[in-house]
């Protein structure tokens, strides 16, 4: 006899009342979906996540005390399992992709639709990461001043443990592809790219896709946004 599957279970980090009365209304409508605690801040955010098993956090970057991008490094360095998904209010904000690079695993507009709120959440508790391929290179070029363009392949960790497969995969996968545009692109079924991507991301023990994004940038592997 099967089982349920487990509710994903969700917190919601904001410093705004009636925002978190708006997610949470959101989230709580779907089947698949559990509030399991709100904070009103990074420090709040934190505790949360050391008391209570969370699989995704819904973290505001502009809060009170100690920010999202501080509580993001602080609950990332902690080792959970949690994940973090970015609320702003604009889609280049620098602070949210610094969160991003803090480990956050996903970004998401705050007037995005329900809709795409609550498949953000299922994406990047599935290991994913919510970012489109816009945004990424938003990212990259925000940061293209701190990343060392100079670095070469030779120079990365971990990148000649990789199968040539592999190796185009992670390329694919830094150019902003999804896993079925991949499958498409090498001719590959999902669940094989899936895989590779778990394969990749081990071996170069990356956390989620976003790492992949800047390990790729990092040591060159793809040329900087705007570079001839």
């Amino acid at each position: 006899m099967s089982t349920a599957p487990h509710p994903i279970r969700v917190a919601i980090a904001d410093d705004q009342s009636l925002v978190r009365a708006g997610l949470r209304m959101v989230l709580e409508a779907e089947p698949d979906l559990v509030v399991v605690g709100e904070a009103a801040d990074g420090r709040d955010a934190i505790a949360l996540v050391e008391t209570l098993d969370i699989d995704v956090m819904l973290m505001d970057v502009r809060m009170p005390e100690v920010d999202g991008i501080a509580a993001t490094e602080s609950i990332v360095a902690g080792g959970r399992a949690t994940r973090i998904l970015v609320l702003t209010t604009f889609d280049l904000d620098e602070y949210a992709f610094a969160a991003i690079r803090a480990g956050a695993s996903g970004f998401l507009l705050k007037d995005s639709r329900p809709a795409d709120l609550v498949g953000a959440i299922r994406t990047v508790h599935a290991g994913e990461a919510a970012l489109a391929p816009r945004v990424t290179r938003r990212m990259i070029e925000l940061f293209a001043g701190e990343l060392p363009g100079a670095a070469t392949t030779s120079e990365a960790p971990g990148l000649d443990s990789l199968t040539p497969r592999e190796h185009e995969i992670l390329i694919a996968i830094a150019e902003g592809r999804s896993n079925p545009e991949i499958a498409e692109q090498f001719f590959l079924s999902e669940s094989t790219v899936k895989t590779h991507v778990g394969r990749v991301l081990q071996k170069l023990d990356a956390r989620d896709r976003v790492q992949l994004v800047i390990y790729a940038y990092e040591h060159g592997l793809l040329p900087m946004p705007g570079s001839s």
